[in-house]
């Protein structure tokens, strides 16, 4: 069931959507405000914004603005507006449609149809990482370099996952220090952190004073340096 957001004040067109589209089977929350809007998505989570332009504290393009920085949520405009300009100004701040008001609900679910089937991106479940020699088997838990099985601890097996899933990215310390403390709820510091990049290296690297697979980078962290795919 897709949670929708509309951002509207002219309460009449509220009723209209809000009505339409829960008996489509859609979840609807109304804000009629841009303060409203930034609430609401502080407690919720959404699959498409329908967004006003003309709001009573603010514009909408601005709110479009703010969102485009962390979300690529999908945002279809609702608006009076209907000039050319005001057009590609929505789209340009990121907008995903625009419709001008009267709106005319059925072409308004044709076109969240649309924009929701576009942005749809299935979830592609991988069960094997494979860089060179080294593979992770997700669902045995188990590492395997050359077809043979390699004992990791729980903690070596954890960072090895993280650092080979951010292929050719720096992982800062920071960054590896904090996603094993949250996954393994054990207060890992930095010293324990150089300790097990160590003895990860022991296992999988060849000459481990001379690694291929996890490089240092200095005064920043670590990174995998060589391609991986999911499988």
């Amino acid at each position: 069931m897709n949670r929708i957001l509309l951002v509207e004040d002219d309460e009449n067109l509220v009723f209209g959507i809000e009505y339409t589209l829960t008996s489509e089977g859609y979840t609807v929350m109304v804000s009629g405000s841009l303060e409203e809007a930034r609430q609401a998505r502080k407690t919720a989570a959404f699959d498409l914004i329908l967004l006003d332009v003309n709001l009573p504290d603010g514009s909408g393009y601005s709110l479009c603005r703010e969102i485009r920085e962390s979300s690529q949520v999908p945002i279809i405009f609702l608006t009076a507006l209907d000039e050319e300009a005001n057009v590609v100004a929505g789209l340009d701040l990121g907008a995903d449609d625009y419709m001008t008001k009267p709106i005319r609900t059925k072409e308004l679910l044709s076109r969240m149809k649309a924009v929701l089937r576009r942005n749809h991106k299935p979830k592609v479940e991988v069960h094997r990482w494979v860089s060179d020699d080294i593979e992770v088997r997700v669902l045995e838990g188990t590492v395997l370099k050359h077809n043979q099985e390699l004992l990791l601890t729980g903690m070596e097996y954890r960072l090895l996952l993280m650092l080979m899933t951010h292929p050719k990215q720096i992982c800062s310390r920071s960054t590896i220090l904090n996603h094993l403390w949250d996954m393994s709820g054990e207060f890992i510091d930095d010293n324990t952190l150089s300790v097990h990049i160590r003895r990860l290296r022991e296992k999988i690297e060849d000459i481990p004073a001379a690694p291929k697979y996890i490089i240092t980078v200095r005064g920043v962290g670590y990174k995998w340096n060589t391609d991986v795919t999911g499988r």
